[in-house]
């Protein structure tokens, strides 16, 4: 009974935040905000972002899971200093987790082939039509030499809340009208 019921919140909260999406006013704004926290932050990171060819940027995505888990959020694909196109990402997951979290998430891509392939597709799932390796912040200045030369590089940053997980695999990328 208490799986359900915590089943049920999860499904609530999840409904409640794509209910609430946000305007393409609002997104650029976070995007903003979460682009200059990032340069803030990370030096070699944002070096990394102004040698990529494209970025996505979700600066809120809120993820829930008491055993089964899902996460949203809205972002922006910014080229050139601009934001392109919008999109949101969606996940699910099974296994021990508990609790939740909100996070930014940025993901360069470094390749105009990589950034190719993610702009046709009709829905871009990360470890299945690309795979993304994640730069740790906060360990120092230096981002690690393999991860630099990767052709998508993925950002998380700002956890809030109790829970934590550095990973990708499995989020799903769709193209939304804003």
């Amino acid at each position: 009974m208490k799986t359900l019921t915590s089943l049920i919140v999860l499904l609530v909260l999840l409904v409640n935040t794509s209910a609430q999406a946000a305007s393409k006013q609002e997104i650029d704004v976070y995007v903003e905000e979460t682009l200059n926290e990032f340069r803030q932050h990370s030096p070699a990171g944002a070096k990394l972002a102004a040698r990529s060819r494209g970025m996505l940027v979700f600066p809120k995505i809120y993820k829930a899971g008491f055993g089964i888990g899902g996460e949203y959020g809205e972002g922006a694909l910014r080229i050139g200093g601009q934001n392109v196109a919008y999109y949101s990402t969606a996940a699910a997951s099974i296994g021990f987790q508990l609790g939740a979290q909100r996070k930014a998430q940025i993901i360069l891509f470094m390749t105009d082939e990589s950034l190719g392939k993610f702009r046709n597709s009709d829905g871009w799932e990360a470890g299945v039509d690309g795979s993304v390796a994640i730069a740790t912040l906060g360990a120092g200045e230096a981002i690690d030499t393999n991860t630099a030369q990767q052709p998508i590089i993925g950002f998380i940053f700002s956890n809030e809340g109790l829970m934590f997980n550095l990973n990708l695999e499995g989020s799903k990328f769709t193209k939304i009208v804003r």
